[in-house]
């Protein structure tokens, strides 16, 4: 048989290819069992505080755990009342700092990552290096450092040095952030606008950053989470008043030397992450956006 004839010999019917790029339904299946095992993994813990926060403390921690154990709104009652604390004065202090932090991390790094992506200047590739070595040390380590200059400046114990403090780790990775997303944005922009007489600030602050809203959503979000949520700054920091704590420090009221009160604290802690999910959900349109596009140039 010719080479011609062996080439045109058809493909029993029997026999089908599976296509290049497709899965077959074993691996489907195994795929989406993989999926909701990992879903499930991920969302039992909170599903189990939400539930724990219902319970009396009592029944929060038992041997034989139910879902249903005298359940009642009990707990969100007196947290809320302030009868476990101040919690109402904890959740203005915690707003109030991480509404500061995000608009001061945000402005700062909007026009430092401008800077780097469309300016020359000595130490521009130092300056980036630095950034991302600062994100390398611990708190544990910075906590004595920052303390002394607080000190010196006179702002220990008070909610704007917080704010700094929290500003330190905010800025160097929003900016790196943000410099990736700028270089994305083409320069003609930043030349058409200064043809039509706009400043240099102008065309940032006109044309740029309307451009540029995934990437400033992103670095919103992670600055205001940066300051939610954290415990360690904010214990040494801030006043030992109860007053003038955050959430994440009141929190600790509820854990005593003898007893954890796991019913208050439960409840408090979904009120303290509702916050942060109507965050998240106001900028999750732009957060896939943003991530990509900061991850393509660096």
């Amino acid at each position: 048989m010719s080479v011609e004839a062996a080439s045109l010999r058809t493909v029993p019917t029997g026999r089908r290819q599976v296509k290049r790029g497709k899965r077959g339904r074993g691996a489907s299946v195994a795929l989406h069992v993989t999926l909701v095992l990992a879903s499930l993994i991920a969302v039992f813990p909170v599903f189990w505080v939400l539930v724990t926060s219902f319970k009396p403390d009592a029944r929060a921690v038992e041997t034989t755990p139910k879902l249903f154990n005298e359940s009642s709104l009990d707990n969100y009652t007196r947290v809320l009342s302030g009868e476990k604390g101040d919690f109402l004065a904890w959740f203005g202090n915690s707003v109030l700092i991480a509404l500061l932090t995000t608009v001061i991390a945000v402005f700062l790094s909007a026009t430092a990552g401008y800077a780097a992506s469309r300016f020359r200047f000595p130490g521009k590739r130092s300056l980036m290096l630095s950034f991302l070595l600062v994100q390398m040390f611990p708190f544990a380590v910075l906590i004595v450092p920052l303390y002394n200059i607080l000190l010196t400046l006179g702002l220990q114990g008070t909610s704007i040095g917080l704010v700094l403090v929290y500003c330190t780790t905010a800025v160097p990775f929003c900016t790196y952030m943000l410099k990736g997303y700028f270089d994305t944005i083409p320069a003609d922009i930043d030349e058409a606008g200064r043809v039509d007489g706009l400043s240099p600030f102008g065309v940032f602050w006109r044309l740029v950053l309307p451009l540029a809203r995934p990437g400033l959503a992103v670095t919103a979000f992670y600055a205001f989470l940066t300051a939610w949520g954290e415990v360690a700054f904010a214990s040494a920091f801030l006043s030992a008043a109860d007053e003038s704590k955050t959430l994440a420090v009141g929190l600790q009221v509820f854990v005593q030397q003898n007893r954890t009160e796991w019913g208050h604290l439960a409840a408090a802690s979904i009120l303290v992450a509702i916050p942060a999910i109507a965050v998240f959900y106001l900028v999750q349109r732009f957060l896939v956006t943003g991530l990509s596009s900061g991850a393509v140039k660096g």
